[in-house]
């Protein structure tokens, strides 16, 4: 997976590319000329440049609407849609419409767009799977570009020996379609949730590109390890998100316990499997709006159905250089009173 930044040509008296600026509130498409062919990024939001955009990356076998739309649509999540600008980047060849690439193309993942070409000062990365990997990688890069990440599924490890033989004998004995829903779902999900996996398992099966998706599934398992050390990896926030049905919960698990404790949360969503940003974005959406408000952003913002509910509790823990661990329930109450949990402490949370 290849780390790119491009430039875009924008109009030299705003801060902002020219059509953001034009159309304000509303959703715009580009596509962007980069070494590797088009880039294709939608920009949504507020065309107030103070505040870092949020810039997503989706996972393999998505694009930017099927993996987001749900989650940034869901009424809750509009409070922040309207005070941040979305930056939605398609993995190239991902998006509807895609020309399909040629057998043996040269396949390359670009992670971000050049930031101050868009006018932003900083982002707010979220990435689900191996777009968590990818806005990892470059947040290493480019650590004062990000001031805080979201990282739904991440897989922080490449692919051991054991893991490529598995990876082959799955090739010969399963279509590439399967390989990718054994990625976003588990076993457990593919049970419990056969309309969604259905869903996916028809759009994925039919898609025009599906050599474009094949070439990035194959990108996306060449990965090498992020390389993760308490002291010299993310500068930023983190929150962990896995759902406690997801295919990359242990991953998930093992990437919380390399990271600072002071500057990462970790979510862990009951009963959510894969693709927790589709089936719980009410959760997730609130867990969002702590997350932002640990950062100091939108102090104000009033808590929604997570802090009404008299039956859901977080259960903290947190450890002091891995020798010590406490932990505690909170429970929230529709009284409201309590302050958001602050990212300055690891946390494990069942919702």
């Amino acid at each position: 997976v290849h780390i790119i930044t491009m430039n875009i040509v924008t109009d030299p008296k705003s801060t902002l590319p020219l059509s953001l600026c034009e159309y304000g509130l509303r959703t715009h498409e580009h596509s962007i000329e980069t070494p590797h062919g088009l880039l294709h990024v939608t920009l949504h939001g507020t065309s107030n440049t103070r505040r870092p955009a949020i810039l997503t990356f989706h996972d393999v076998g998505l694009d930017s609407k099927s993996c987001f739309s749900p989650l940034f649509k869901f009424e809750e999540m509009q409070e922040i849609v309207k005070n941040f600008t979305l930056v939605h980047i398609d993995a190239p060849g991902q998006e509807e419409g895609a020309a399909t690439y040629p057998m043996g193309y040269a396949y390359h993942v670009c992670a971000c767009v050049c930031l101050c070409a868009l006018g932003f000062r900083s982002v707010i990365g979220v990435g689900v799977g191996a777009g968590a990997y990818i806005l990892s990688r470059f947040t290493m890069i480019h650590p004062d570009s990000v001031e805080g990440l979201v990282l739904v599924n991440i897989d922080p490890q490449a692919r051991g020996w054991m893991d490529w033989a598995a990876q082959k004998i799955t090739t010969l004995t399963s279509s590439l379609t399967e390989q990718i829903l054994s990625h976003l779902f588990s076993q457990e999900e593919m049970s419990a949730n056969a309309d969604l996996v259905k869903s996916h398992r028809d759009r994925i099966s039919k898609a025009p590109n599906l050599i474009n998706i094949e070439l990035f599934w194959r990108g996306y398992n060449s990965r090498r390890d992020l390389i993760l050390d308490r002291t010299s990896n993310f500068k930023c926030p983190v929150m962990l998100v896995v759902g406690d049905q997801a295919p990359y919960e242990e991953a998930a698990v093992e990437c919380n316990s390399k990271l600072d404790p002071t500057t990462t949360s970790f979510l862990k969503m009951a009963d959510a499997g894969g693709l927790p940003q589709l089936t719980q974005p009410s959760k997730l959406t609130e867990a969002f709006k702590y997350f932002i408000q640990g950062m100091g952003y939108m102090a104000s913002s009033v808590m929604t159905r997570l802090s009404r509910s008299r039956t859901t509790s977080l259960s903290s823990s947190y450890s002091m250089e891995g020798e010590r661990e406490r932990s505690r329930t909170l429970s929230q109450s529709s009284q409201g009173g309590q302050m958001p949990p602050s990212p300055s402490h690891t946390m494990e949370v069942s919702c």
